[in-house]
């Protein structure tokens, strides 16, 4: 995060995710300096899957692209997801 606040130019918002990092006491401690640089961080709320564009992705790959038998055993697993992954957007479209 620093290297990217010294590269800054100019007034940047940053918004994270409660990842244990970004809580972390050493994290924390530099906020404050970032802000001097016109960095701000700003956190989502605890649960917000919502907000987070890659847990709509998830939820309409686990629940409506992905088939019952994806999940009968790991390598078929792997090919199914990897097949919708590779297609999202052609076969596969989502509107955040």
């Amino acid at each position: 995060m620093d290297d990217f606040v010294a590269k800054t130019i100019k007034k940047t918002i940053v918004i994270l995710d409660n990842s244990p990092i970004h809580r972390s006491k050493k994290f924390k401690a530099k906020i404050q300096e970032w802000r001097e640089q016109d960095v701000y961080i700003f956190f989502l709320p605890p649960y917000s899957p919502e907000l987070n564009l890659i847990e709509i992705l998830w939820r309409r790959i686990k629940y409506q692209w992905l088939s019952f038998d994806a999940y009968l055993c790991f390598q078929n697993l792997k090919e199914r997801l990897f097949n919708v992954l590779q297609n999202v957007g052609i076969k596969y479209d989502i509107i955040f």
